[in-house]
């Protein structure tokens, strides 16, 4: 008994930190997350079909009729102004891809597999999570050159330019984790991609993505200038160097227009610190 207890004591692993195990663990789900997205390569094909029609049709649809202000009416400078908003729309629209495929888990069974097995509480969301970033990161990268095919240029350096883009994915990022949530409030997936998309149609119109906000009634002003998708388009804008000289930054006057960089950073924390909260808290009394 004495040899048997000391074989096992050799073997047993050494314990990990708390912090480390999480690490570890979340990243063996998103691994096991992508290593799915490649066996089923219609996920990303259809993720970037979506915004490549999107840039193409506001693009050439719309481009020659919205006036900018401080520009007017013109198709080059709409596609400055445009490119920003299409971006961030694209980000934020993986919050239904990863509610709709946490929801998939569940209605699996595939969570409860994950919860009866000694990994960290919150690995699971944030594999999940860190997948879903890994997808859109390459969407962006695709969107990105497809609006450099239709005449979309930047003006600042590729330092300011490359923390534009890590701005637009910290946002989605953010807003993954509301897809998360969303995933585990369900029953179905296809519950969760019409929740995931629901509310953000509103979110992403009454904002300054696609018109300028000073034609908007007074009220939506307001709303679309403290919108934290307003925060973070305004903010890619200004790395980009796609603002208009001499137009002003805010129409109301709201914070968010004008430290739009600090402000996104600061809404993008503040949504990934509350909706990861809740949907770890969900998922540990999910059934």
């Amino acid at each position: 008994m004495s040899s048997t207890a000391e074989a096992v004591k050799i073997v047993a692993p050494r314990p990990r930190g708390g912090i480390v195990q999480s690490v570890n663990d979340s990243l063996v789900v998103a691994r096991r997350n992508l290593i799915r997205m490649t066996r089923i390569p219609e996920m990303i094909l259809f993720g970037i079909i979506q915004p490549v029609m999107f840039v193409v049709l506001f693009t050439y649809v719309f481009g020659g009729s919205i006036a900018i202000p401080g520009a007017g009416v013109s198709a080059g400078a709409y596609k400055e102004f445009l490119m920003a908003g299409i971006f961030a729309q694209t980000v934020t629209f993986a919050t239904a891809g990863a509610g709709a495929g946490i929801a998939d888990d569940m209605h699996k069974g595939l969570i409860d597999r994950f919860r009866s097995l000694p990994m960290a509480r919150g690995a699971v969301l944030t594999g999940r999570t860190l997948a879903d970033l890994v997808q859109t990161a390459i969407t962006l990268a695709v969107l990105a050159v497809v609006a450099l095919l239709v005449g979309w240029r930047t003006h600042e350096g590729i330092g300011s330019v490359l923390a534009g883009f890590g701005l637009l994915l910290l946002l989605g990022y953010a807003f993954t984790w509301i897809g998360a949530l969303i995933g585990l409030s369900v029953r179905t997936p296809e519950a969760a991609t019409s929740g995931g998309l629901i509310w953000l149609f509103p979110l992403t119109f009454i904002s300054n993505a696609f018109v300028p906000v000073n034609g908007m009634p007074t009220f939506l002003q307001h709303v679309a200038e403290w919108n934290p998708f307003s925060a973070t388009v305004a903010a890619a804008r200004e790395l980009f160097g796609n603002t208009i000289p001499g137009v002003p930054q805010s129409v109301t006057g709201a914070w968010p227009m004008e430290h739009p960089v600090l402000a996104s950073l600061i809404w993008s924390a503040l949504i990934i610190v509350v909706f990861r909260t809740l949907a770890v808290r969900k998922y540990r009394r999910a059934a």
